[in-house]
């Protein structure tokens, strides 16, 4: 499975952007799909992630009621809706994927996926 993620930018306090992460191979719908972001001198930390079926989903605790994860499975694609940003979601943002039978199973955890994106770069000015 390869991964691209898109959508970042310059934005203000309060702005929104919508990240999306384009994943290749037949079987995208089989895959949990997370969102995490990191930055420099930090750990990479878990953001959000959705089931393969798309029922399940849950968020970090410094992004919930803010952002939205969802997905299109005929599409290839997952999304993650960011509202209210504030200078402290500034982060390179990277999508991950990894395979399981269970349609309503999600990770937080880095080191339960496999596969990554290349991260896309969110910066939000005061």
């Amino acid at each position: 499975v390869q991964l691209q993620a898109s959508g970042g930018g310059l934005v203000q306090a309060g702005d929104s952007l919508r990240l999306s992460c384009a994943a290749s191979g037949r079987t995208f719908s089989r895959y949990v799909m997370g969102w995490f972001r990191q930055v420099p001198g930090k750990e990479r930390e878990f953001v959000a992630t959705i089931s393969w079926s798309g029922g399940s989903t849950h968020y970090a605790n410094s992004v919930k009621g803010r952002f939205t994860t969802s997905r299109d499975n005929a599409k290839n694609t997952v999304y993650l809706q960011m509202n209210s940003l504030k200078p402290e979601d500034t982060a390179v943002y990277y999508c991950a994927a990894t395979y399981t039978p269970n349609g309503s199973t999600y990770y937080t955890a880095t080191n339960s996926y496999l596969y990554w994106g290349q991260g896309t770069q969110v910066t939000v000015s005061s």
